[in-house]
């Protein structure tokens, strides 16, 4: 007790006051927390993992692995095969007033085929045509009629 005041004074354990409506540490939900923005100021935001995550260990880089055999060939043929495809190209390119006459030689030889052809056709024709005549025989008619409306009369003559 004090001298001058006959009162007793008891001590009270001070708790946190807030100020301009901030949250004491006890009153934050979980799932959030408190996080300075690149302002300066405070805020509560929702956090995106656990709070209390234990820290996982980082795997480590693979090891390099060589190359493979086929991937080294691969590599190397692929310039070469471009390459021999230019080459195709220009040659083609080179060549293409002479496979432009090749094509019209083709073309006339095959225009001659079909001709003989025709011709060989005519000509076969015209040998069966004498051969069979001698042996078939030759028949002609005669026929008459008298007046427009008249009956017609004929004869067949065999030789």
């Amino acid at each position: 007790m004090h001298s001058e005041t006959p009162d007793e004074i008891t001590t009270v354990p001070r708790q946190p006051t807030r100020t301009h409506g901030a949250m004491l540490p006890s009153e934050i939900p979980p799932g959030v927390q408190e996080v300075i923005l690149p302002s300066g100021e405070r805020a509560l935001a929702y956090s995106t993992g656990p709070t209390n995550s234990p820290q996982v260990p980082v795997p480590a880089a693979p090891a390099a692995q060589p190359i493979p055999a086929w991937a080294k060939a691969t590599a190397l043929l692929a310039p070469t095969v471009g390459g021999g495809i230019a080459i195709a190209a220009v040659g083609l390119s080179a060549a293409a007033p002479g496979l432009v006459a090749v094509s019209h030689v083709l073309w006339s030889a095959v225009a001659a085929i079909a001709a003989g052809g025709v011709v060989a056709g005519a000509v076969i024709g015209r040998v069966r045509a004498r051969i069979t005549a001698a042996q078939r025989p030759h028949i002609t008619q005669h026929i008459t009629a008298s007046g427009m409306f008249g009956r017609a009369n004929g004869t067949i003559n065999h030789r």
